[in-house]
């Protein structure tokens, strides 16, 4: 499947030490197929130096293919997720964490799915191949595990990895979805909402994985958990 133009949204949130380098990846990363690419970084009203470091960057860089938005609360991952979205014009979006536990260059691997596999929305798994590190992080991936588990219950999808942030979809379904959930909760609403949608397949190819703790910024907590297990029924039984 051949893409025009793709859209990198870049939710960020308390990400002083990372985001710079990010973006920097983030541009000069060669996409496979040469769509033109469109970086969308929506600070999520950070309150370190976030956001005056992505204004400085884009100022650097001085391009059009990168641009900020400012959130003026703080509303999660999810809502600035949403806005980035709602900004998005290219015909397909994949969501890239301002942290540094996925690897930019994995962008091409999810690309590259598109074009190789059946399906129209590729997900980037970190469990498919044991290519992470700091698996010392035992709870984090028993507890995705389980939510995964979960979601194919409720789904009828058979994904290793539900709560990945490298999702490759297509922004004409997309923009139509409706999402609700502002912090962790849009990984589930989305992929339940998605396997809603009659004949839509979605597959998953590896992807590399540096896991972070708590102390070096992990956000996502126990209760974020409980969420998740909440929207996966509530949006497989509701709207």
């Amino acid at each position: 499947m051949q893409i025009t133009k793709l859209s990198i949204i870049i939710p960020a949130f308390n990400e002083e030490s990372t985001i710079e380098e990010v973006l920097q990846r983030v541009m000069e990363l060669p996409l496979f197929g040469h769509p033109e690419k469109e970086v969308i970084v929506i600070n999520d009203c950070s309150s370190d130096q976030t956001g005056k470091r992505i204004d400085a960057f884009i100022a650097h860089y001085s391009t059009t293919a990168i641009r900020a938005f400012h959130q003026p609360l703080n509303k999660g991952k999810g809502a600035a997720i949403h806005k980035g979205i709602e900004l998005a014009t290219g015909d397909y979006i994949v969501i890239q964490d301002a942290d540094l536990e996925l690897d930019p260059n994995d962008i091409n691997a999810l690309l590259k799915g598109l074009n190789e596999l059946d399906a129209q929305v590729i997900y980037g798994s970190r469990f498919l191949e044991a290519r992470h590190s700091n698996t010392r992080f035992w709870w984090h991936i028993m507890g995705n595990g389980l939510l995964t588990r979960l979601s194919n219950i409720f789904t009828g999808i058979k994904l290793t990895d539900m709560m990945t942030c490298y999702k490759l979809m297509p922004s004409s379904i997309i923009k139509q979805l409706h999402l609700k959930e502002n912090r962790f909760g849009f990984e589930p609403e989305i992929t339940v909402k998605l396997a809603k949608i009659k004949g839509l397949q979605i597959k998953e190819v590896p992807i590399s994985y540096a896991a972070r703790d708590k102390s070096e910024g992990k956000k996502i907590n126990w209760k974020d958990g409980i969420r998740v297990m909440y929207c996966v029924i509530r949006y497989r039984l509701f709207n």
